[in-house]
């Protein structure tokens, strides 16, 4: 089976696993956020994987770009990308998608424990007094 085809599959899966899930974010056919951690969860944080042409025999591009991350600073990122990455390794040649968003909320505490919101941030109340 050719890249495409695993990934069509892969698609079809991804959809019907997450119909409904209000954490998952379909991009565009090949890219897909997710978020880990309910609303409010100051620890919550959000992965975007997006498939290369050769996805799955080749690894996926794993993103903690979106500005929903942007409190969150970039030491903890990138220990979590680092450790989605060892995920990705294992995994290379299958689909992945659902496994590596999986192993990040089974992860989520472990991923964000050097996390300390409102450390790395402005909090809102201060912009707001600065500018009034």
């Amino acid at each position: 089976m050719g890249a495409n085809e695993d990934q069509e599959m892969e698609l079809e899966a991804l959809r019907s696993i997450y119909e409904g899930d209000n954490s998952f974010r379909e991009l565009s056919p090949v890219s897909f956020q997710y978020r880990i951690g309910e609303d409010g969860d100051p620890k919550a944080f959000l992965i975007e994987v997006s498939w290369t042409e050769t996805y799955p025999q080749t690894a996926p591009v794993i993103s903690m770009n979106a500005f929903f991350n942007n409190t969150i600073s970039s030491a903890v990122k990138q220990s979590i990308l680092a450790k989605l990455q060892e995920a990705v390794e294992v995994n290379l040649g299958t689909a992945m998608t659902y496994t590596l968003f999986e192993y990040a909320k089974d992860h989520k505490e472990q991923f964000m424990e050097n996390h300390h919101p409102g450390n790395s941030a402005t909090p809102v109340a201060n912009i707001i007094s600065v500018e009034t």
